[in-house]
């Protein structure tokens, strides 16, 4: 098993379903959601679209802006009880269709990358006791505890969806440190709660994982895997535009990128990485204009950077050149999108 804890978080994505799952649970609180979305910037694309991705780190972000905005200490638990369990995800259907509880979880830790890349979970048979390990990126900001805390609760009662109630904890364990009464984790989990743990796991009775699926079906489940299999290597190919994507970051103030000179730093032949790029719907040029575009906004609109240090920074040769392409992208010239910015942000405080 990957130890997620050592990777890092800027390389680690989630699927937008966590969004999904998690909106609806937000309206249902009350929650001021216009605030919840433009501080975390959550797309529109991140509410329609299921094989959309947004960068782990941004999970930090959102659990700090939750805990603020409800004044909920426990807002990871408390958002954990009132998501939906069945969302008709693939690997919903994997469990479901495999013959038993057992074997769901044996499929679904083949293809956990789906929902997210930051957290790996791992079973460990043994008896008369079994667990469920949990391996999470990005320990160090306390916030992310809520995360923990919300896929722990909502991963106990997913599987107690789906042995139909026969699933039960015997105790969980987390590494960080309880906030509060210890007995309000043990409510909500319905078993002991250990904290400062060396490992976060759930522990349970062996003998659940024999219990029978009243929806097995091997047909059904040879679809589901070969829709799974078929889903990774998408995100295999989206690996391939985020890597190009990191070389660009590291060398852009050097000049201009080349296809030739990515592909040397990804030791890969250049022409298998213009069909790599080709597979996954891009191009170089196309990921190169793309970050450059995104790059340039997030300088105008959170520096204070000069135009021409962000003509610098984008990798631009002549000031003339970026102003034409920064037209192109936005429709605007760079001085009036970080006006347009500065008012709407300067708008946003007074209120």
């Amino acid at each position: 098993m990957t130890d997620t804890s050592k990777t890092d978080v800027s390389d680690l994505s989630d699927s937008s379903f966590l969004v999904q799952l998690v909106y609806p649970a937000m309206q249902k609180l009350g929650l001021d959601i216009d605030r919840i979305v433009d501080e975390c910037r959550i797309s529109p694309e991140l509410l329609k679209d299921r094989s959309a991705r947004f960068p782990h780190a941004a999970q930090a972000r959102f659990w700090r802006v939750l805990e603020e905005v409800s004044g909920d200490p426990h807002i990871g638990l408390t958002i954990a009880d009132m998501v939906q369990v069945y969302r008709g995800q693939v690997l919903e259907y994997l469990f479901l269709s495999s013959p038993n509880f057992g074997e769901g979880l044996k499929r679904a830790q083949n293809y956990q990358r789906l929902v997210t890349d930051a957290m790996q979970f791992e079973l460990l048979i043994d008896e008369p006791n079994s667990r469920v390990r949990l391996d999470f990126a990005g320990q160090d900001d306390p916030y992310l505890r809520h995360r923990n805390e919300c896929f722990a609760r909502f991963l106990i009662r997913y599987f107690q969806a789906v042995t139909d109630g026969a699933f039960k904890a015997k105790s969980v364990t987390f590494d960080h440190s309880p906030v509060g009464d210890t007995s309000a984790y043990e409510r909500c989990f319905e078993c002991p709660v250990s904290f400062d743990a060396p490992e976060q796991s759930l522990i349970f009775s062996s003998d659940i994982l024999a219990t029978p699926s009243s929806h097995a079906e091997p047909d059904l489940l040879k679809l589901h895997e070969k829709l799974a299999s078929k889903q990774l290597e998408r995100l295999a190919k989206q690996d391939v535009v985020a890597n190009v994507k990191t070389v660009i970051a590291e060398i852009l103030e050097l000049g201009q990128p080349s296809l030739e000179g990515i592909s040397e730093r990804l030791g890969m032949n250049e022409r298998i990485l213009r069909a790599r790029l080709t597979e996954a719907g891009t191009s170089f040029n196309q990921v190169l204009a793309d970050y450059r575009c995104i790059l340039a906004k997030r300088l105008l609109a959170r520096t204070d950077e000069s135009i021409s240090d962000v003509v610098y920074l984008t990798g631009f040769s002549e000031p003339s050149t970026f102003y034409r392409a920064f037209k192109r992208w936005t429709g605007q010239t760079p001085v009036e999108y970080r006006q347009l910015k500065q008012s709407s942000d300067s708008e946003k405080t007074a209120h």
